[in-house]
């Protein structure tokens, strides 16, 4: 177990290391973010790892994919999309206190795809209470093409979950349990983000909140 431990926190100390050298994290989150992997695996071992660097990886995937379109479309993330502490603990918080990181991962990785791809690829944009069209980019705000890429990041995170802990329901579930926190996500815009009575980074906590516990309760 201690050379085990010590693999992790070497294999944490260069993921911060490249997370600060590429730019891709403050250095706030990039401690944030080493603090709540080590968490993660010592609530849930390597494949709590496993989802943490998957889910990193496709959610810079997803920032950086044509960033120039973003910006020039408003889209794109303020800080130059590096990621600070307040946001690295909206994606990865639940399930660094929780354990239950597949379903909050799975959340994560629907709602980054939704928002970072479904803005440059989806076609119409509703608003997601009312169904009438709206500017994308707003707060509850969302289109088809979207949707359809969050279900994909959710079954990525999936797929690597099962992986390791075998194929049977798990895989439908954390399904449910990425729609179910996207959903929750693109509501909470619509209303209380709209209304300023949350931040962003607290609509993204509530999210993977929501996705942990579908697991929970399917559990």
């Amino acid at each position: 177990m201690p050379l085990q431990l010590a693999l992790v926190v070497l294999l944490l100390g260069l993921g911060m290391a490249y997370s600060a050298r590429a730019g891709k994290l403050t250095v706030p989150a990039v401690w944030t973010g080493g603090a709540l992997g080590l968490l993660i695996y010592l609530g849930a071992g390597w494949s709590g790892l496993a989802s943490l660097a998957l889910f990193f990886g496709l959610g810079t995937a997803a920032s950086a994919w044509r960033v120039a379109d973003k910006r020039r479309l408003g889209l794109a993330e303020a800080n130059r999309g590096r990621r600070t502490a307040g946001q690295v603990l909206a994606n990865a918080g639940v399930a660094g206190i929780l354990g239950l990181l597949a379903g909050s991962f799975a959340s994560a990785a629907a709602d980054t795809l939704a928002s970072e791809l479904g803005n440059l690829y989806g076609r119409r944009y509703y608003n997601i209470l009312t169904f009438k069209p709206e500017q994308r980019g707003l707060d509850g705000v969302v289109s088809l093409e979207g949707t359809l890429l969050g279900l994909a990041g959710s079954a990525v995170i999936a797929a690597a979950y099962c992986l390791g802990a075998g194929w049977g329901p798990a895989f439908g579930v954390l399904l449910l349990a990425g729609t179910a926190g996207n959903l929750a996500d693109s509501l909470l815009g619509a209303t209380l983000e709209r209304r300023h009575f949350l931040n962003n980074d607290a609509v993204n906590s509530l999210n993977t909140l929501v996705g942990a516990l579908v697991v929970a309760l399917a559990g």
